[in-house]
């Protein structure tokens, strides 16, 4: 089972980037977009969005342009999950959910802090509802892949400069702090580092100065996984070859 998860930065900018054309040659099962910026109507006409073989499922911010999620899934679902049944959060389009026998797929989206403290204090709300939320995971009768771009790049290893990114959102103690809980105490596993531990591995660069020259990076996007299915990551890579965002697709394969 090939499972792909990428920030899109707007699937009609990386439609004209090429990026159907390639997904469409990955042979993955799954592919978990974020940050969509298009509701259904605004492409249901193009058949570039729906690729022959695939199924398509999204979860639309309530305003245009912005955030929003969505999943091609090559076998239809047994179920599908629209949101968290969070008003404030669903109106944003930030969790999909699709359930295929005993394993589940998430397209998940969460906040940024960056643009102030009032976004930082939302990103911190959602991370304490958030927590809740995968405590009940973990007692459920099912395994989980919950992909996305997470915003928090967990170790220092995670980031080029995290020296001089100590106090920036995405970086905060309190930050990787949850994501500690998340792996040491909670038990769900950092699908990437199971089978690469590498430095230098990175899904997202500013787009300003020389960041994706210099590979001054952030790993902020996940597949994160329960522990049932640990010992299942045959491999992982972060494909950068071509750009079709400001993020890198992380893909990765599974025994399942």
């Amino acid at each position: 089972m090939r499972i792909i998860t990428l920030n899109i930065n707007g699937i009609r900018a990386a439609a004209k980037k090429g990026f159907y054309s390639w997904m469409t040659r990955q042979k993955a099962d799954v592919i978990c977009l974020q940050e969509t910026r298009a509701h259904y109507d605004q492409i249901e006409n193009d058949p570039v969005f729906f690729p022959r073989n695939f199924h398509y499922f999204h979860e639309d911010s309530e305003r245009r342009g912005y955030g929003g999620v969505a999943i091609y899934s090559r076998r239809k679902p047994d179920n599908i999950v629209n949101g968290l049944g969070w008003p404030d959060i669903d109106s944003e389009g930030r969790y999909l959910q699709l359930d295929f026998a005993s394993v589940s797929v998430v397209s998940l989206y969460l906040p940024s802090g960056t643009s102030g403290e009032a976004r930082q204090g939302f990103k911190y709300d959602f991370m304490r509802r958030f927590r809740r939320f995968l405590e009940g995971r973990q007692k459920a009768d099912r395994d989980f892949v919950i992909c996305g771009d997470w915003n928090i790049a967990h170790k220092q290893i995670d980031l080029k400069n995290w020296r001089s990114n100590q106090k920036n959102s995405g970086f905060l103690p309190d930050e990787r702090r949850w994501m500690d809980w998340l792996f040491e105490q909670a038990g769900f596993v950092d699908a990437f580092r199971v089978v690469n531990q590498q430095e230098d591995q990175y899904t997202w660069w500013s787009n300003r100065g020389q960041a994706w020259a210099k590979n001054v990076g952030w790993r902020i996007d996940y597949q994160v996984i329960t522990p049932g299915l640990r010992d299942k990551v045959l491999g992982a890579s972060i494909y950068k070859r071509k750009r079709f965002s400001d993020h890198a697709p992380l893909i990765v394969d599974y025994d399942i």
